[in-house]
């Protein structure tokens, strides 16, 4: 996963991610260690949303993300 604020627009507790970032996990790159929590594979495949059980950070596709099966 690249990091989220040179490749995806994060504000606030909304993580926007591109087809590249995937999979995504919580916490992200871009997070402080003094943060951090176990690590989380969020599943983004229904409706594009998820958001992590832990620290509670709303992860999203950008416009336009098409994803690729398996």
């Amino acid at each position: 996963m690249s990091t989220p604020t040179s490749h995806a627009a994060s504000t606030g507790n909304v993580v926007e991610l591109a087809a590249k970032d995937l999979p995504a996990y919580c916490p992200n790159p871009a997070m402080p260690l003094w943060s951090s929590h176990p690590r989380v594979y969020l599943d983004l495949s229904h409706g594009g949303h998820a958001a992590c059980a832990y620290c509670g950070t709303e992860y999203k596709l950008a416009p336009g993300t098409v994803l690729k099966a398996h």
